[in-house]
Order: structure tokens, then sequence, then C-alpha cells
């Protein structure tokens, strides 16, 4: 079958403020939409990727119409719902074939097959099945249904197995009905499939189709975060198993924990990407060295079989010590995340990070005595914080002086500990828009959105206008990618110092 996988048109300003949005922007290589898409071709089927990333909404319809597909599978996330919406609404309104100039290609277009029967197969014409994926329809499921009569199905889990064996029923003409891991529509009745169980072989899956990104210098993150490109992103193990309550995983109860990818097939990983031309690469995984031991064979094995590339990674402060830090560092690491998230002890224990500020000290001393470059987020708007916790944490994280620091706000994602027992921690935003680490779409019952909105500026201008990090980052310019960067950071800067309400907008809690 002909399948596109779609991710809705999009530009910065949707997410980020239009003043730091040069400084902020990235774009990430979708894995998850990419393993999908290398999953369906190595089944037989004939994928195309469209990225709204890089395409305006007309030039995706028009590719559309173009490939004339029988499935197409669109990505969204929470903020991006709306969009996802309106996609498939206008992918119904143009995308009608006639079936005398397109005669079907297999009987799930014929009536009687069970497959709904409105929008589809009135007056000689058809238009393609329609599914969503992604971390807003896996939490939302049939309300994804509920939302949009224009979506055919809803992928609740994992999409490798469950879009291939959809496939395979709807090229047959047969129901959806007993399909694990799906959500659909039949016949004016929404029927939910039973979950389907995660992979835990994820050795089996096919490395992500890069090749269908076109050009991959398109897809690098913000400024001052990568040495040279272009980049790949690597995930080297699924799943987490720590408890944070405003983490999405669609293993919610934490059954399963991580599931890892073998060193070897990590390394057979790494050497495509670099046969494809790619020289950083950042592995994403929610915390690379949950394994201490794999961690540093990972290390090892890079360092010995001289692979010439960059990399980045992240890590809990609790989970890295001098010896790990330094290997990464010998094996070409240039960086590595720690997700700090608060100064204040108290607030930790709340979101149930299970670290303490100690262990963050101890982890970004010994990270910067390795040699690495440091970047620490923080959140602003945790339940019960307070004005005065968010100043604290703004003096943590000069006292830290990482090279890098971000200041969020607390997003409570459907699906997530925050999100289900929102009543517990605070008053949520309707604005779906919002979700995005930068509305304050969460209002803790302790704390004003303008206090959240204030502390994020605050907090940005204090930490960068520090002479000590001003001079510093001087000092480090070492090609003109970092002139670029600190231009590019500076910038965003002047607008945080001249302007009042950067952080500000969107719906009140």
């Amino acid at each position: 079958m002909k399948c596109a996988l779609v991710i809705p048109s999009w530009v910065p300003e949707d997410i980020f403020s239009s003043k730091t949005a040069a400084s902020q922007i990235n774009y990430w290589q979708p894995l998850g939409t990419l393993y999908v898409a290398s999953y369906l071709m190595k089944a037989g089927h004939e994928v195309k990727f469209l990225n709204g990333a890089f395409m305006k909404h007309h030039e995706i319809l028009g590719s559309l119409s173009e490939f004339r597909p029988d499935f197409i599978g669109i990505y969204s996330t929470t903020f991006g719902w709306k969009k996802a919406v309106f996609t498939a609404s206008e992918i119904r309104r143009i995308m009608k074939v006639d079936y005398s100039k397109n005669p079907p290609l297999s009987p799930f277009v014929k009536g009687g097959s069970g497959l709904p029967e409105s929008p589809r197969g009135k007056g000689g014409f058809r238009t393609p099945y329609i599914a969503v994926g992604g971390p807003y329809p896996i939490a939302m499921q049939e309300k994804c249904l509920q939302d949009s009569l224009d979506i055919d199905a809803v992928v609740t889990g994992e999409g490798e197995l469950t879009v291939a064996e959809m496939l395979e029923r709807i090229s047959h003409g047969d129901s959806l009905e007993g399909v694990e891991g799906v959500v659909f529509r039949e016949g004016g009745r929404i029927i939910k499939n039973p979950p389907r169980p995660l992979i835990t072989d994820v050795d089996s899956l096919p490395f992500p189709a890069r090749e269908l990104l076109g050009d991959a210098n398109h897809y690098i993150p913000p400024p001052a975060t990568y040495k040279r490109k272009p980049v790949a992103v690597i995930m080297t193990a699924r799943g987490c198993n720590r408890r944070c309550i405003f983490c999405f995983q669609i293993d919610r109860e934490r059954k399963l924990g991580i599931r890892y990818r073998s060193v070897e097939n990590v390394m057979q990983e790494i050497e495509l990407c670099l046969r494809q031309g790619y020289r950083e690469i950042k592995f994403i995984d929610d915390t690379f060295a949950a394994d201490y031991d794999r961690a540093m064979k990972i290390t090892q094995e890079i360092r010995s079989r001289r692979f010439d590339f960059t990399w980045f990674a992240s890590a809990c402060v609790h989970q890295v010590d001098g010896p790990l830090l330094r290997a990464f560092k010998a094996a070409g690491c240039w960086a590595v995340l720690f997700g700090a998230e608060s100064g204040v002890q108290r607030n930790l224990n709340t979101i149930r990070k299970g670290i303490t500020t100690d262990q963050i000290r101890r982890a970004v001393t010994a990270a910067k005595t390795a040699g690495l470059t440091v970047y620490t987020p923080f959140l602003f708007g945790l339940p019960g914080q307070t004005f005065e916790d968010g100043l604290k944490t703004i003096e943590f994280a000069c006292e830290l002086d990482p090279d890098i620091a971000n200041f969020h706000a607390l997003t409570p994602f459907p699906g997530t500990e925050l999100y289900d027992n929102l009543e517990k921690y605070g008053t949520m935003s309707g604005d779906l828009t919002d979700f995005t680490y930068q509305g304050a779409a969460f209002i803790p019952y302790t704390m004003t959105r303008d206090e959240i909105s204030n502390l994020r500026q605050l907090a940005f201008k204090r930490f960068y206008s520090r002479p000590r990090f001003i001079v510093k980052r001087i000092l480090g310019l070492r090609s003109v990618h970092d002139m670029k960067a600190a231009a590019t950071g500076f910038k965003s800067l002047f607008y945080l110092w001249v302007k009042s309400n950067v952080f500000r907008g969107g719906n009140p809690g």
C-alpha cells in the first residue's frame, strides 16, 4: 500500500516566544515516525514522509494529492492537536479520488467492507484511511475520534507492529476489530481494542528510516547545543523506570521499566549514521546512564572502534560519577544534560524526581571537571512551589554555573500523573497550544500565571547577564558557528531586558 506519514505544518512561534524563538528552536529527527516508516517499508509498503516543520500546509496537501496514498498517519503532540484535526479535515476535503480514473488497489475501498462508510464511499469517490498517533492520541485515545469525524483510527501505543497489522487488515477489506493498540470507527460506533504489549525485543526493529528526511542539515538542535552537523538522534533504549509526575510514558505503571537495545545493535546504528554522513549524535534516552555498566561499555566501544563523531547525552545526576563522565569525554562526548528541575529539595520531592540538590552539585562539578559542557534545565510552576522557591532556584542555577541553563514552565501533559490528578496539584489552561513548556499551561495553587512568567524572564536575565558567564562565553568562542550562536543568544537576552512580557500569553488556567 501507499502510505504517507505526516507531521502537520507548524512554525517556531507556535511553541516559543517570537522574541526568543531563534535561540530556542530545535528540529529533532522524529524518531517515532521514522521507526514506523522503516517497519512499514520492511513489510513492503511504499512510504512517504511529510514534515510540517519544513513544509507549509498547502505544500503538504499538494504532495498528498500527487502521491495519492491509501493510508495516512498523522503525528500529534498535545499543542499540535488542533493542527492535526485541521489537517485531517483538509485531507478529506481535497483527497477524493474518482474510481474511474484511479481504480482501487484493493477491496478496502469497496462498500460493505465493515470500514467507515462516512465520509468515504459516496458517489464513486474514496478518501484515504486516516489514523493518528503520537503523545496526545496515545493519552486521549477515543476522545480523538470524538473530536474529529475525519479521523478513522487512533494508534494507542508503539506504532510499528500496530500500523503494519492495520494495513494488512485494511488492504483486504477486513475490520480492525481485535487489532491490539487501536481505537477505530466502524458503522457509527467507536470500538476500543485491547492495548498492544510493548515491544521487548527492541533489537528486532529496523533502524529509523532517516533516508526519508531529505536534507539532513535541516534537522539541527538549538544554537550552541551542537558542535558539528548534520546531527542524528539515537535512542539506545525505550522507557523509563522512574516516576516523575510530569513525565509521559506509554508504560504508565512502569511495569517493563527500561527496554535496552544491545550494545552491538547500538554500534550498528552508529555505523549506519556515519555512513549516511552524520557527524554528531545526540543520544536522547530518558537517561543514558540508567545501566552504569552498559553506558560504560557503549563509551568503550565507541572509542575502541575509533568512530569519528561528537556526541551528547542526558543522564540523571545520581547515576553518573567521575570515571563514567571522563569515559564519556574520552569517547568523543562533548556535552551532558542533567535534569536539575529545582534548587529546593521540597519541590524535587513533590515531583518525585528522586534526587537531591547535593547530587546535582556533585554531578555538575564532576562533569565540568571531566571537561564536558553542562546543560541544566529548570522548571517553574511546580506543585507547592512558591515565588520565593523560584527565586531560590534561580540562585541555585547561578551557584551551579552550568554552561547552559534553561527555564521552562511545568506542563501537565495528558497521560502523566500531574494531568490525571490535576485537582490535587493546581489548575490547567483550556488551550492546548499552551502545552509547550513555554505557555504556563499549569498553575499550582501556590503561584499565579504571571509569577511563573516573571520567574522565567528573571531567571534568564540573571543567569545570562552575569559578567562571569559573559566573559566565559566570549573566551570560549572558537569558530564561526560559536559566534553565530552567541549572537543569537545575546539578541534573545536583549529582548528579555527590554520587554516586560516575553513569556506571557495564552489563556489563564
